[in-house]
């Protein structure tokens, strides 16, 4: 249990799909930006060293005065994809006593259904991996791939029915110690490989995350939608 925790939040993405002119980490959800939400949950787990949320150098919009007296360092490192983001936020992590040996968990500011409970339910299982896991849910849906090119119409036309069986839906926090999830990282950026999330950087160099149980509210604010189902979680959850 020597190996310390910490948390990297990526938040430099303009969030364009969310259709605003302010990026969908700082629209209201409940009452809050919805950005507080994931500073919360890991600000009530005493238990990390440090989170530290990383913003693009540009950013104008983020205000500190917004989080009180929230728990967290910014850095203004965010790169232009998620994976370079991420990787600022395991180099700054250095300068609070960061080791290759510790623990980081990167967490979607986009998702603020994040709880403290799961954040715990997260480290308690893989505490002792050899190489951590990530928060996802078995896909429930039928899951349909569309034929190639779109038609006329514009709307799309079924291909096939593919099989949804040991299908996951990946969420996160994504759990893996720091020196190896920056060399997975380096090493796929080096190699020009898209890398989508922190297990397929992980997966890419020949290892095998594990799937812990997340939570449906624990979901990706994308579209304008989106808001309203996180109104209506959130809305019913005990504040963080």
């Amino acid at each position: 249990m020597s190996d310390r925790l910490f948390a990297v939040i990526p938040c430099a993405g303009a969030g364009v799909r969310a259709g605003a002119d302010v990026p969908k980490q700082y629209r209201s959800v409940g009452g809050r930006p919805m950005l507080h939400y994931a500073l919360a949950a890991f600000d009530a787990c005493s238990e990390f060293a440090q989170t530290v949320l990383v913003l693009a150098p540009d950013d104008s919009h983020f205000d500190g005065r917004r989080f009180g007296t929230l728990r967290f360092a910014v850095r203004r490192c965010g790169g232009a994809s998620r994976h370079a983001s991420v990787l600022g936020g395991l180099q700054a992590l250095t300068e609070f006593g960061a080791q290759d040996s510790d623990w980081v968990l990167v967490h979607d500011a986009a998702r603020p259904g994040i709880t403290p409970e799961l954040i715990r339910t997260l480290v308690g299982e893989l505490r002792d991996d050899p190489v951590g896991g990530i928060l996802a849910l078995p896909v429930a849906d039928t899951l349909k791939r569309e034929q190639s090119p779109v038609e006329k119409s514009g709307l799309a036309a079924i291909q096939a029915t593919e099989s949804r069986d040991g299908l996951w839906q990946a969420q996160t926090p994504q759990m893996f110690r720091l020196g190896m999830l920056r060399h997975a990282l380096e090493d796929a950026l080096a190699a020009g490989a898209e890398v989508t999330d922190e297990a397929s950087a992980i997966e890419r160099i020949g290892h095998a995350p594990k799937l812990v149980r997340g939570s449906l509210r624990n979901f990706k604010v994308t579209y304008p939608e989106d808001f309203a189902l996180a109104e209506a979680f959130l809305g019913t959850a005990k504040p963080v």
